[in-house]
């Protein structure tokens, strides 16, 4: 082999060898590339679905908060509604006392409670006060009941209040209190709970 020759076969292989650790470069240069292609992909998948995540628990915490608000919204309008009817109820209750103290039935209750006080007290000393309002049935219900009445110092509406002072006893017929009573342990009853 002439110079030329060696030179030119040193040249190819020089090349060839050349090529060949290029070709191996540029190949593991793009194994590193997509490695990191995958890596940056995985990470921004991560920070994505991490970054979904956080807004959907701020989207669920908000949707809550604003539940809770309206809810609290129709409790409140519901609690003044419930307020509003018993009021009217009472009111209509009471209008109905006042008006059923103005009849016969009234005196027949009065005379019914008086009977009732005395058969509780027996022999018992016994005082029953009538409401102020009910001071023009006194003489009447005395001579019809056998018993000595007495008005009250404060109005009660209607009905009896008797005392039997030897056993420290109080019976309270009154409407006042039996009114207030039911007033203030008046419940409504049904809706969402009850069914």
């Amino acid at each position: 082999m002439t110079i030329e020759e060696k030179l030119q076969h040193f040249y190819d292989s020089s090349v060839e060898e050349a090529y060949q650790e290029a070709a191996q470069m540029i190949e593991e240069h793009k194994k590193n590339l997509n490695e990191m292609l995958a890596e940056h992909k995985h990470s921004r998948r991560q920070s994505a679905e991490a970054e979904v995540k956080a807004e959907s628990e701020n989207a669920r915490r908000e949707v809550n908060k604003a539940l809770s608000a309206q809810q609290l919204t129709i409790k409140r309008n519901w609690t003044k509604k419930q307020n509003e009817l018993k009021d009217r109820l009472f009111a209509e209750v009471q209008s109905l006392l006042e008006d059923f103290v103005k009849t016969p039935e009234y005196d027949s209750y009065l005379c019914r409670k008086i009977k009732e006080a005395q058969d509780f007290a027996g022999e018992d000393e016994l005082h029953i006060y009538l409401t102020p309002s009910d001071s023009s049935r006194l003489e009447t219900l005395s001579q019809k009941t056998g018993a000595a009445l007495r008005l009250a110092d404060e109005e009660f509406i209607g009905g009896i209040r008797a005392i039997i002072p030897g056993k420290n006893i109080l019976i309270d017929n009154s409407f006042r209190e039996a009114f207030l009573a039911c007033k203030k342990e008046f419940k409504f009853d049904g809706g969402p709970r009850y069914e």
